[in-house]
Parts: C-alpha cells; sequence; structure tokens
C-alpha cells in the first residue's frame, strides 16, 4: 500500500499564523504538524508516500522533509494543489502515484495517541473497497458523523445539527483503486469543493465500505488555536504515535 498525506489549504481558521507559513508546518509540541501524519503512515509499515500540499508556502515541504530519508522512506513525491477544491479534489491528483496499489490517507492535522497498525491489516486483508476510521467524540455535530447500523455504517452526514451517532470520521481514511473513477464523477458543493463524504457515500451506497474504531486521543490540531495548542498539550502529556 501507498500513503497520502494531504496538506494544502490556505489554513485561514489559524490566522495570523499561516500569513507566513502553511499550518501543517506550524509546530505542535517540538515537532512541525507535518511530521505526525507522516509518522501514522511509518508507524504502519508505509514506506511510500506522497504530500500533496498548496499555496504560497508549498517550496518549505520540500526544504523541511527532502527525500524523506530522515524518515527512513523509501521514497517521498510531492504533488500541488491549485485553490483550495477539497479534499477530494486533492485525492485525485495522487492517482499517477498511486498506481493501481490500495492507499491510506491521512489529513496533515490529524494526531493520534497511538497507531492504525490492526486497521492497516484489515484492509490490508479486505478484498475491496473502503475504510474509515471512527472515534467517539464529545460533539460530533462539527464532524462528518456516521450513521450506524449493527456492525455496518449506512450513511455519513456532515455536520448534522441532529447526530445520529456519538461518533466522528476522523481524518483517515483507506481506498481501493477505484476512488479516483469515484472522485470523477463528483459536483462541487455549495462551497465549491468536492466533498470526500460524498466519496465516502458512494463506498457506503454500493456496499463497500467497512470501519474501525480507534483507541486513545485524536485531535484536529489545525481546525483552530485552542485545538493547535490541546494538540502540543496531549504530544507532551501522553506521546503521540507510539509503536505496540
Amino acid at each position: 500500500m501507498k500513503g497520502i498525506v494531504l496538506a494544502g489549504g490556505l489554513g485561514t481558521r489559524l490566522l495570523p499564523l499561516t500569513k507566513i507559513t502553511n499550518k501543517h508546518l506550524l509546530p505542535v509540541y517540538k515537532e512541525p504538524m507535518i511530521y505526525y501524519p507522516i509518522k501514522i503512515l511509518i508507524n504502519a509499515g508505509i514506506r511510500d508516500i506522497m504530500i500533496v500540499t498548496g499555496g504560497n508556502h508549498a517550496g518549505e515541504f520540500l526544504r523541511l522533509l527532502g527525500d524523506g530519508k530522515q524518515f527512513g522512506l523509501k521514497h517521498i513525491s510531492y504533488t500541488y494543489q491549485e485553490g483550495e477544491g477539497g479534499i477530494a479534489e486533492a485525492l485525485g491528483l495522487t492517482e499517477d502515484f498511486a498506481d493501481g496499489d490500495k492507499i491510506v490517507v491521512v489529513l496533515g492535522d490529524n494526531i493520534i495517541e497511538n497507531n492504525i497498525v490492526k486497521q492497516t491489516e484489515a484492509f490490508e486483508k479486505q478484498k475491496e473497497g473502503a475504510k474509515i476510521i471512527i472515534k467517539k467524540v464529545p460533539h460530533p455535530e462539527h464532524f462528518g458523523v456516521p450513521e450506524l447500523i449493527g456492525d455496518k455504517v449506512v450513511r455519513i452526514e456532515e455536520k448534522p445539527k441532529k447526530p445520529k451517532s456519538e461518533y466522528a470520521v476522523i481524518g483517515i481514511y483507506m481506498y481501493d483503486h477505484r476512488v479516483f473513477d469515484v472522485v470523477k464523477t463528483l459536483e462541487r458543493s455549495e462551497r465549491g469543493e468536492l466533498e470526500i463524504t460524498d466519496v465516502n457515500n458512494y463506498y457506503i451506497k454500493n456496499g463497500l465500505m467497512t470501519y474501525d474504531t480507534i483507541d486513545g486521543w485524536w485531535i484536529d490540531a489545525g481546525s483552530s488555536h485552542d485545538n493547535l495548542a490541546q494538540a502540543s498539550q496531549l504530544v507532551i502529556k501522553t506521546g503521540a504515535n507510539k509503536v505496540d
């Protein structure tokens, strides 16, 4: 499998910090934010990774990460997303890199306490389709919320006023090769983006989606100044991306 870190966008919710750099390069404790999703993939055994970035500071990723040898990577690739066309649009830019392999996608501001070894191994054994990871959260209405019936997810609703579960879909997704065909069929949402929730609902509708939960904490570090500060405190207190 191959790994993809989506680190584009303008990071307007973190202004004025993001006036001078990409939000994924901001520090979380003693490391740049982008290090944490890269370590999620490495801890899952993935050594071939692509970074999707954008905005005015894309060159800083190359300066920081280089050829990936500091992480023990087999290879690290880069591509550029023009504007803010959404997560699914950014994912669509990685089709040639994926080259038909299964992929694990991590949003560049997602940080977890533990790892996704168990979830990744389960997806490797999964014949086809996709897998999402969900986490029980205090305010699911702020996220994509899965509707669960038994051991199946039947729909994902984006930021619902009345959530149908206590769970959020976190920013780690696993897909087979057909994801790029799905992205090509999407229509832009009201905010002008290709939505990853639409991709996931395609897989659900066609009976090709599984889900798993995750132990330990998870935080979307780039969504607010408070979350950025909290992410550093969590890393200081408990560590992040520990390998069992």
